[in-house]
């Protein structure tokens, strides 16, 4: 996408910034994708631009499948609103803690013991990492010398999820186990633009890069249909291995986070950013 499409794409929310909320993906997003999820950072110059568009824009949140104090610490700008665990967990500025959704909350314990029961010796060796994220385990393989071996093994531990009655949702090898209620990022986005506070919000702007992102443009999509938002903007970030359909749901595409740093740009410009 050009850097003029963007600023036509933009021009909507630019118009009133108050009454606009802007939702960022982290993972892929504004972060790179690594190997190693605690290796991931947002580069300092997307950081400086996020907090431009903090200060000008209604409502700024970061939704991600990190914990919340995780997406914090990452992202490290106090001043915005992070949804954690996709979307279950909110953290606004000035909490110390963040509020977990109740229809989870009975979940945590089942799902760390199933996650530590996983987390075998011979799922180690294959390199295939366990990530807790309170309501959720996630099981990675990126970056295993023994790819299709570490698949496997993630492969066993999706099936002994599954015949616990909890749910499994896969994204960039990784396995996700969740508990069996409705977790994701466009539920969490629906609960955050009906919280006190966000009565003035009637555009918003999400962008992210993989399936977990496809919920929140869904539900921006509902938001509008059913009159809840005047307008919506759904940008996908193109890159190698992201699902071929966020091009199909989403309203524009940019290249990578570089592409998404051009968007915060455009987002605080005072003029069309020209090519």
């Amino acid at each position: 996408m050009t850097s003029a499409l963007i600023s036509e794409a933009l021009a909507p929310l630019r118009a009133d910034p108050s009454r606009a909320a802007i939702l960022l993906d982290i993972d892929g997003t504004l972060a790179p994708i690594v190997d190693h999820t605690a290796d991931a950072h947002v580069p300092e110059s997307t950081r400086q631009l996020l907090i431009g568009v903090a200060r000008m824009y209604g409502l700024v949140a970061c939704v991600s499948g990190r914990r919340a104090s995780e997406a914090r610490a990452m992202v490290s700008i106090g001043s915005i609103t992070y949804l954690g665990s996709h979307g279950v967990e909110l953290l606004r500025s000035g909490w110390t803690e963040a509020l977990l959704d109740s229809d989870v909350a009975d979940w945590v314990r089942r799902i760390e013991e199933f996650g530590r029961a996983a987390d075998t010796v011979d799922a180690r060796r294959l390199r295939v990492r366990r990530e807790d994220k309170g309501a959720i385990v996630a099981f990675h393989w990126r970056g295993a010398p023994d790819a299709e071996a570490a698949r496997a093994a993630i492969d066993a531990i999706a099936e002994r999820a599954q015949a616990a009655g909890l749910r499994t949702h896969w994204g960039r090898k990784v396995l996700e186990v969740r508990p069996p209620v409705k977790i994701d990022k466009g539920a969490g986005i629906e609960r955050l633009l009906s919280q006190p506070g966000a009565e003035q919000i009637d555009g918003a702007l999400y962008v992210g890069d993989d399936v977990t992102d496809l919920d929140a443009f869904r539900a921006l999509r509902e938001l509008v249909v059913d009159g809840r938002l005047a307008r919506a903007v759904r940008v996908g970030v193109i890159s190698e291995e992201g699902p071929a359909t966020i091009s199909d749901e989403a309203d524009a595409m940019v290249h990578g986070t570089e592409g998404v740093r051009e968007l915060l740009a455009a987002l605080t410009a005072s003029v069309p950013v020209h090519e």
